[in-house]
């Protein structure tokens, strides 16, 4: 039997260094193969442009952005994955403008956190008994395992970085109900997770939350520790409401209304079965996915040792260990049935996206069992164990990838290889130098997977250089609108050079610091995603072209006037007979150089800017308006109105405008559910009528941060009084 002995804290600082260390190497080791691999997909068209617009409005003094000529994704509160609560996001915003090589800036915030949930790992298993050198090789591979590395590294940082969070909060919390730490750790580890505004992040911050209560009350059963622990964490939920308060209060007007209801389709869905993929590192996937129903990576691979190495525990003894374990087997089993499916639960989908915390479970699972119960009695029939574990697992893979066979039956035997040549190695020199292998091979086997298996999301292919991509743009100022559709573009690496000299899509225009209508949103407004038929990266259909010079009923003028539209963008690919189509009086087509001139064509106002004005009201009916004062969230004007009247303001109607004239309420409203406007009684004359933006909620989520530092102030004052107590 493996004795787990008492360890220093000179011994803990050098496994921890060790960790840190292996998930440097093995990132910094990916990005010098492959420049752009974290910068692909979501991060691209997503994240790093908004981290890029952000980070210009906080340096301009706006803490709660609105955006109105952005439209659907301009509304960051709403939004809600700017991290706009997060102290340590908000400094990866404002670094953002700063650094001229996204895909780098991009791979550094990842390889940084990988690092931060690498240690909140190795904290884990510290803290259910783990000795350092198993805590660590749990720390080392939980950054590399499959779904991490193939999904949320490339693309899905906002998950990275909240899984990160809760891993330490994890830690924390079953350190504070010991009695080892006070509440400040663990409130602000489940703070940071929650406010990155990342919907996953935030439920497994409670999940983790309750399974460390229920298992360190099963552990104990002291009932005031757990207590404790729920006040730090309600405490840090009432913080971090404010970051979905907004989000959730306008859901009505969005795609995210959660209307579909519990739906299972499959798609990102993880049956139990995956698990015996879990350590062999050439074994695909049936899980569907972007790519196809089975997804041709390793993304359900956790460890190469994970399932060989329980033949070597003692499971007479483990019974001992079961109830000190409650809490990471709570947990477990939350997570497996939580990926199994079904797809949708309303706004909450693809459950396989928390197989990252099944990998991370798991390894803190298996590496306190080897540490409190490791042991080589029996060896040969261990050995036989092993061999018949390693089996399964080559059956497996072969059932999901017959056609790699020869992958397959490789892996095994080198995985049955190496097994066999670290007892050897541990028998004769100790079970720290098998750690520090077991450490390092996560390093080539990573390079190996990332390096043979085919990236399994888009890969948009923008210039990673923003000072190359505003060279190579034209300066197109103003507030343009652009009617094409991405799918019309190519792939290659040439034809995404031609069509990003020329085209937006996504987050792009962020990036070109230009003033687009569409950007990047995984929410949007359903009204004006219909008037124009855009999608979430900012495509749109045929139909609106004419929808865009459309005239409206009650105003006359058209959506793009409405708008205070100054520029069209018209892809050619898309408008093939772009000529025929009938000018809007007040437009012209416009001469555009080559090479943009070669997919697209550009309608500009013969009267120049219209979006330069003061304000941003776009019609009236009946009324009369001289603006006075306009920001992105408050806009005052003088309006007269003898008979009645309204008026229209270059304004989504989205929740939490609010109007006043002369002071008294008056009705906010959108036309056609989309152009906020007002309506003005018979009388009025030279009246002030002032809007002003809150985000649904806002007094809410402020009002529930105060209550929560409160609750925390308490819990520090009792935790203060109970030290002095020993």
């Amino acid at each position: 039997m493996i004795t787990a002995p008492i360890h220093s804290r000179r011994e803990t600082s050098i496994w921890g260094l060790g960790t840190a260390a292996t998930v440097l190497v093995g990132f910094f080791a990916i990005l010098i193969s492959d420049h752009r691999y974290f910068y692909l997909d979501d991060t691209e068209s997503g994240a790093v442009g908004n981290w890029l617009a952000l980070g210009r409005l906080m340096r301009e003094g706006q803490l709660l952005p609105l955006v109105t000529t952005q439209w659907m994704a301009g509304n960051y509160p709403v939004e809600g994955q700017g991290g706009l609560w997060n102290p340590v996001q908000m400094i990866i915003n404002v670094i953002a403008p700063s650094f001229d090589d996204l895909a780098l800036y991009a791979a550094l915030v990842k390889i940084g956190f990988a690092v931060v949930l690498a240690l909140g790992v190795f904290r884990v298993a510290l803290a259910y008994g783990a000795r350092p050198m198993w805590a660590a090789v749990a720390g080392a591979a939980v950054p590399f395992s499959g779904f991490t590395l193939f999904f949320d590294q490339p693309s899905w940082v906002t998950s990275l970085i909240g899984m990160a969070w809760v891993i330490q909060a994890w830690a924390s919390a079953v350190r504070y109900v010991r009695g080892d730490s006070g509440p400040i750790p663990v409130f602000a580890f489940l703070y940071l997770a929650i406010s990155v505004g990342y919907v996953h992040a935030a439920l497994m911050a409670g999940v983790v939350a309750g399974s460390v209560m229920i298992g360190e009350y099963l552990r104990a059963r002291l009932l005031v520790p757990v207590m404790k622990l729920a006040a730090v964490s309600v405490a840090a939920a009432m913080c971090g409401a404010i970051t979905f308060l907004p989000g959730v209060l306008t859901s009505g007007v969005t795609w995210r209304s959660g209307a579909q209801g519990t739906l299972n389709d499959n798609f990102l869905v993880a049956p139990w079965s995956e698990s015996l993929s879990a350590s062999l590192p050439t074994a695909v996937t049936s899980m569907e996915s972007w790519a196809t129903e089975t997804t041709m990576a390793p993304v359900t691979y956790i460890a190469w040792f994970l399932v060989p190495v329980l033949a070597f525990v003692d499971w007479r003894r483990v019974p001992q260990t079961l109830r000190e374990m409650s809490g990471p087997l709570i947990l477990l089993g939350a997570l497996l049935l939580f990926t199994a499916g079904p797809s949708e639960i309303g706004p909450i989908r693809w459950p396989a996206r928390l197989l990252p915390f099944v990998a991370c479970t798991l390894l803190v699972i298996v590496t306190v069992l080897v540490s409190r119960h490791g042991t080589f009695r029996g060896l040969r029939g261990r050995l036989i164990a092993a061999s018949i574990l390693v089996g399964v697992l080559f059956i497996r893979a072969m059932s999901s990838g017959p056609q790699l066979a020869g992958r397959h039956l490789l892996s095994a035997l080198l995985v049955g290889l190496a097994g066999v040549l670290l007892i050897g190695a541990t028998r004769k020199w100790g079970l720290r130098p098998t750690a520090v292998v077991l450490m390092v091979s996560v390093i080539p086997i990573a390079l190996y997977q990332v390096n043979n298996y085919p990236k399994l999301l888009w890969q948009w292919k923008f210039p990673t250089s923003q000072s190359e991509a505003r060279a190579n743009f034209p300066d197109w100022t103003g507030t343009t609108l652009q009617l094409g559709d991405r799918g019309y573009t190519g792939r290659s690496r040439a034809e995404a050079a031609e069509r990003w000299s020329a085209q937006v899509y996504g987050n792009f225009a962020k990036v070109l610091d230009l003033n687009y209508v569409s950007a990047y949103t995984p929410v949007g407004n359903e009204a004006f995603g219909d008037l124009l038929c855009m999608k979430f990266d900012g495509s749109t259909c045929d139909d609106a072209y004419r929808n865009t010079f459309r005239p409206d009923v009650y105003t006359g003028k058209t959506t793009a006037d409405l708008m205070l539209v100054d520029r069209v963008v018209v892809q050619k690919a898309q408008y093939p007979m772009w000529r025929q189509m009938p000018v809007p009086a007040g437009w012209k087509w416009v001469d555009v150089p080559r090479p943009q001139s070669d997919q697209v064509a550009v309608l500009e106002r013969t009267g120049g800017y219209v979006s330069t004005q003061s304000g941003t009201v776009s019609a009236t009916v009946n009324a009369d308006v001289e603006p006075t004062a306009s920001s992105a969230v408050d806009e005052s004007l003088r309006v007269t109105s003898q008979a009645g009247g309204s008026v229209i303001f270059a304004r989504l109607a989205w929740p939490g405008y609010t109007a006043t004239l002369n002071g008294e309420p008056l009705q906010t409203r959108g036309l056609g559910d989309t152009f906020l406007y007002v309506d003005v009684p018979p009388g009025t004359t030279d009246a002030e009528l002032a809007i002003k933006f809150r985000p649904p909620g806002f007094k809410l989520g402020l009002a529930s941060m105060g209550g929560g530092l409160v609750v925390l102030a308490g819990l520090v004052v009792l935790d203060a009084r109970r030290r002095r107590a020993l």
